[in-house]
């Protein structure tokens, strides 16, 4: 059997895509050929041009499609209004930092929706979908912490942790159909919202742009380099591979050496 990243006539939904790791791996996954659905909660021109454009960049298929990962409905209308899904990349999130006393119980319902809940109801919505395609890939944004924790990040934790175990179960209930379910677990990666930080810590720290980075920032990252958009993206393409038909119910860590500590 040849060795294949080609992925012409699949469709890929990446939830959270507007921008940031989910549309790094919506360019990747359509640089590889397949058509994509871009996702965020807003909907507005801007995101519609932005799947125009990779369209036109790609020569694939790409569409738009607004719906809330807070509402488990609208995850599901998400998959039913796409109308197939051979890849879908479980990527939404939004993060809240707080000692747990202090912790706001509707900041941690939440990320608890988002960040997890809305995984399990997209991937409730598109497993039949894969069945009848007779392939599918799940492919779970996690997290280095959820293999491992930080203070004050309790809700977000829980949520990533919850993300690889729903990987697992996932896996593990269609270990004997050509669909597989993996986790991405990311460290810290340069993101727009990542780097609009650095000025301020710069400030905070009273340290230049590298020293902040590899000081303050990346302090837990061995690498002290972030990873890539791009990389998450070739990751995601490599676990849609021929190559990757075997790996399932697993987590692979971008994380700079994070989790080896």
């Amino acid at each position: 059997m040849s060795i294949t990243t080609d992925l012409a006539g699949k469709k890929a939904i990446i939830t959270g895509s507007n921008s940031g790791i989910g549309l790094g791996i919506a360019q990747e996954l359509a640089r590889a050929g397949a058509d994509v659905v871009l996702n965020s909660f807003t909907d507005r021109p801007e995101d519609h041009a932005l799947a125009e454009s990779l369209a036109a960049t790609h020569g694939v298929r790409a569409r738009y499609i607004a719906a809330d990962m807070s509402d488990g409905a609208a995850c599901r209308a998400l998959i039913a209004q796409a109308g197939a899904c051979d890849i879908l990349v479980n990527n939404a999130g939004i993060q809240h930092v707080a000692a747990i006393p202090d912790f706001a119980p509707e900041k941690w319902d939440a990320i608890i929706a988002i960040n997890l809940s809305s995984a399990f109801h997209t991937t409730a919505a598109a497993l039949p979908l894969m069945r009848a395609a007779g392939w599918g890939r799940v492919i779970n944004i996690a997290s280095a912490h959820g293999l491992t924790a930080s203070p004050f990040k309790s809700a977000y934790v829980a949520a990533k942790h919850g993300i690889v175990g729903l990987t697992k179960v996932t896996a593990l209930e269609t270990a004997e159909e050509p669909i597989t379910a993996n986790a991405i677990c990311p460290g810290y990666v340069l993101t727009p919202l990542v780097e609009a930080q650095i000025p301020d810590q710069m400030k905070t720290h009273n340290m230049d742009r590298d020293t902040v980075v590899r000081e303050v920032m990346l302090a837990r990252q061995p690498s002290r380099d972030f990873a890539t958009v791009e990389q998450m993206g070739g990751t995601a393409v490599f676990l849609c591979s021929d190559a990757a038909a075997q790996i399932t119910g697993t987590t692979i860590s971008v994380d700079g050496g994070w989790t080896a500590l």
